[in-house]
């Protein structure tokens, strides 16, 4: 596996000289149409986010914003694609927080991207993820379905949107802090896991709220625990894994926008500033916060350094033996 200590200073080196280089702003920018990718199929947290903040940003720009989803491994290929691109401002990956700083470590001896190679325009918002089974639900609450997976290794089906992500994140530390086996079931995004669960192929699964709760809401699935370390406020009734029994367990999604490095500054802080103008957009506040998940609008800087923060819990899981090719 490649060493954290290389990652981190080539994550350092890359952000910092994005935000302090000296590239002139490209004339007129922007003056054609500006691709996202989503790493991840459409209908998940991510993709239904991101597209309710772009398209105000597109208004902001002046120039239309095209949501391209290109899934697979975690989120590898989409980040892959935009570290490759031209880094004119024109092609941007939006991102989450699991598969940025965990999917790269995640392969013995192959580093599918570094930090370094991305350049941070901003955050979208932070989301609590949920942990949830079909209904009629086959455990009453979060204690019965800890005692049933510790008498049963292996026998809960779970699903995960893919190897890195803040899903497969949670977890990975669900079962080292419960003292418990899942069969976990990686899948290319939250919404193809999230259809599973609807038809029963898998037991459970830890989705973002988002994505999940109009399920929820309809009682087609039941909640039995939220990540965060506060209950949300979408689900007030529903305890948080710590209240349940984990000590302090909090995880959350957070996600945002990239570019390719060495992006002009000057185009990345227009990015930025065209990024938080939506965020402060009180219809795209409210159904963002419908959705469950809260805008978080960050300067540059501000996202950069959670960025690097990102990075060094990364290295505390690694350490901890968490973060392995294999489920």
């Amino acid at each position: 596996m490649c060493s954290l200590r290389s990652m981190a200073g080539a994550a350092v080196l890359g952000l910092l000289a994005t935000s302090s280089g000296s590239g002139h702003a490209q004339e007129g920018y922007p003056n054609k149409p500006i691709t996202v990718i989503v790493p991840f199929a459409p209908g998940g947290n991510l993709d239904v986010t991101a597209r309710i903040v772009l398209a105000q940003m597109s208004q902001h720009l002046g120039q239309p914003i095209t949501v391209d989803n290109r899934a697979g491994a975690g989120g590898v290929i989409g980040h892959q694609a935009v570290a490759r691109a031209n880094p004119d401002g024109y092609t941007l990956v939006a991102t989450a927080n699991g598969s940025f700083t965990i999917t790269p470590r995640l392969r013995p001896g192959v580093r599918p991207f570094e930090p370094g190679e991305f350049a941070p325009i901003g955050m979208i918002g932070v989301t609590p993820l949920v942990l949830e089974v079909t209904a009629p639900a086959k455990f009453k609450d979060f204690r019965e379905f800890v005692a049933y997976a510790k008498a049963n290794p292996g026998k809960i089906s779970m699903g995960s949107a893919g190897n890195g992500t803040t899903n497969h994140l949670a977890i990975l530390q669900l079962e080292e802090a419960a003292g418990i086996k899942l069969n976990v079931v990686p899948y290319k995004g939250s919404n193809p896991a999230l259809s599973d669960l609807l038809g029963g192929q898998i037991d459970a699964m830890i989705d973002q709220l988002p994505s999940s709760l109009n399920y929820l809401r309809v009682a087609k699935l039941v909640p039995l625990a939220v990540t965060t370390a506060q209950r949300s406020s979408d689900l007030p009734d529903v305890p948080t894994f710590a209240e349940s029994g984990i000590a302090n367990f909090d995880v959350s999604t957070a996600s945002g926008l990239l570019a390719p490095a060495n992006t002009p500054p000057p185009v990345i802080e227009k990015l930025n500033k065209a990024l938080n103008q939506a965020l402060r957009n009180k219809d795209v506040q409210s159904r963002l916060l419908g959705l469950g998940s809260q805008p978080a609008p960050m300067s540059v800087g501000q996202f950069r350094d959670f960025l690097m923060g990102e990075d060094a819990k990364a290295e505390t899981l690694l350490k901890r033996g968490l973060l392995t090719a294999e489920y």
